[in-house]
């Protein structure tokens, strides 16, 4: 990663790699399971995290480490109030009481989405969403709207290897059918994700634009498939969805 960067500070980079090995594995960590799960040698797991300890990041309870509450600190300017998070945060709620549905609001980081604010209604999916989840880009609604807006050459490397995983009987089978879908949610201006990540969930999400018409972020809207049918989507949720991207695309132009 480094290369022949000279400003390149390896031991910070190893550093951020054990605390994020927390997110995967989860609290109550060894040093043997953080060595092997970052490729680290133990005795750089060690130091790491002595380091994140005297820093109050990380607790030691006998052999097992845990990440401490002082980690949020970390998102503090990220979550600010002129934040893209906190910005979109009464913009969602907004939506969310006109629609009366679950909305959220993702941006893309590598090849998955990352949820940065969220209005809940109920629960659709068998996995609890909230600020800091992640999904699989290439099978989500927001998702798609964020690989669309790449080059081509761009999302080849954010996407999986033929055959795609087959998650539902509806997921989308190759990249070639992914690929029109792309090109389908570029021409429409929103991305419909009908079953395709878990049975009984449909979606539907537009992008997020900034002033020079770069897609910033992609919002959506999740609805219980017995619920809503496509139709109601396009016509029901789509033109408020619209409106509120819109709003929060001038809400993030006025705050640079």
């Amino acid at each position: 990663m480094s290369g022949s960067d000279p400003d390149f500070m390896q031991s910070l980079a190893r550093g951020l790699h054990v605390l994020e090995a927390f997110r995967e594995l989860g609290s109550g960590q060894s040093i043997a399971s953080l060595s092997g799960h970052t490729g680290l040698p133990r005795g750089v797991v060690v130091r790491c995290l002595h380091t994140l300890t005297e820093l109050g990041y990380v607790g030691r309870r006998d052999r097992q480490f845990h990440v401490l509450p002082a980690v949020l600190r970390l998102a503090d300017a990220y979550l600010s109030d002129r934040s893209l998070s906190a910005l979109a945060q009464p913009i969602l709620e907004g939506l969310r009481d006109e629609v009366e549905e679950s909305c959220s609001l993702a941006v893309l980081e590598g090849a998955e989405i990352l949820y940065v604010a969220r209005a809940s209604r109920s629960r659709i999916m068998s996995i609890g969403l909230h600020v800091g989840s992640r999904l699989p880009a290439w099978c989500t609604s927001m998702g798609r709207v964020l690989l669309a807006a790449k080059a081509p050459e761009e999302r080849d490397g954010l996407i999986p290897g033929d055959p795609l995983p087959r998650l539902t009987s509806n997921t989308v089978p190759d990249r070639a059918a992914l690929e029109g879908v792309l090109q389908g949610v570029l021409r429409d201006g929103y991305s419909i994700v009908d079953q395709e990540l878990e049975i009984g969930l449909r979606s539907i999400a537009v992008p997020v634009k900034d002033e020079t018409g770069v897609t910033v972020a992609a919002l959506n809207v999740g609805t219980n498939a017995l619920e809503r049918s496509l139709d109601e989507l396009r016509q029901d949720v789509l033109p408020p969805l619209v409106r509120a991207a819109a709003g929060l695309g001038r809400q993030v132009a006025s705050a640079r």
